[in-house]
């Protein structure tokens, strides 16, 4: 069984607008449509879109918090509006900057009263506690009151406070906004560990695109209320990512080469950044040609980064 699955799921909402002095109009706002795909148990699956696509809103329909217009889902065999009680134990939640925790209260007070709330066995509590506080360095915050934390102590503390309880399934909403280099890696490699020696599936959804690449298997883009893309890093690099750029360094500074099938983007001093379709022509092919205009010194190929593949998705379907 799918921890996850989505059949032709779709979200609407009514607006109402101003359309004159005195009168509204009624709109309905297609927040999602016509929405399907599955996750299996034990993935780690990043899924991505711009702001307003539609990716907090099924992040919401999957937990229960909001009821699908049509379709059906389901979240670890239950229907999340039916059961949300049931599912709350065995899922696990981070809302971006929504605080979970208790404003007013040390940060070790908020995850001993989660304990008693999902009623974890105290070995669990302090076996995960313990294990959070080395991976994440909670310590030297953990009987701050949560209102006094920064925003990158709170990020690590609504994390932990959303897999003390040890869920199935883990929604993750921007888990490493605000955490400088170290605490990221940190998280990230909390997350890596809670799949893979937990089995702990996670939907990740994240503007920081390093993240879905270091973490995930699996990336699902959604744009508009609609799936656009459902494959791995390779297959999405490949699909829409076929320009490469060599990087050649001259002899001598010289003027941008002339290239059949290419074209320089970028010159600094002897060294020119060419731009090529790997389909259409080899980094060998491009090479030897740029040779026979000018003497080479080095070079490399630079891959495409994902960044620039999903900014290409949005651009072409814009």
């Amino acid at each position: 069984m799918p921890a996850i699955e989505l059949e032709h799921v779709g979200k609407d909402f009514v607006v109402r607008r101003a359309a004159g002095r005195f009168r509204r109009r009624t709109d309905v706002v297609h927040a999602v449509s016509d929405l399907s795909f599955s996750v299996e148990p034990g993935s780690l699956v990043g899924y991505i879109g711009p702001n307003g696509a539609g990716k907090s809103t099924t992040v919401k329909m999957l937990t229960g918090i909001l009821v699908p217009s049509r379709g059906r889902i389901s979240v670890a065999g239950l229907v999340p509006t039916r059961q949300r009680t049931k599912l709350a134990g065995r899922i696990g939640v981070m809302f971006g900057q929504r605080v979970q925790l208790w404003w007013d209260l040390p940060l070790i007070e908020s995850f001993e009263l989660l304990r008693h709330i999902y009623r974890i066995p105290s070995q669990i509590y302090e076996r995960n506690l313990s294990a959070f506080r080395q991976l994440l360095d909670l310590d030297k915050f953990l009987w701050t009151p949560v209102r006094q934390l920064s925003l990158g102590q709170r990020i690590r503390g609504e994390l932990t406070a959303a897999m003390l309880h040890d869920p199935e399934i883990l929604f993750l909403d921007e888990p490493t906004i605000g955490l400088d280099v170290v605490a990221r890696q940190r998280v990230r490699e909390l997350l890596l560990s809670a799949n893979r020696e937990r089995g702990m599936t996670v939907l990740l959804t994240s503007h920081d695109l390093t993240d879905i690449e270091r973490l995930c298997s699996r990336i699902l883009i959604i744009d508009r209320g609609r799936l656009i893309f459902d494959g791995d890093v390779d297959t999405l690099k490949a699909r829409y990512g076929k320009e490469r750029v060599l990087v050649v360094d001259l002899e001598e500074p010289g003027p941008a080469l002339q290239l059949d099938g290419a074209r320089v983007i970028r010159v600094e001093g002897p060294r020119q950044w060419i731009a090529f379709d790997g389909e259409r022509l080899s980094a060998a092919q491009l090479t030897a040609a740029a040779a026979a205009q000018a003497p080479l010194r080095d070079l490399t190929v630079q891959e495409p980064e994902i960044e620039d593949v999903v900014r290409r998705i949005y651009q072409e379907r814009l």
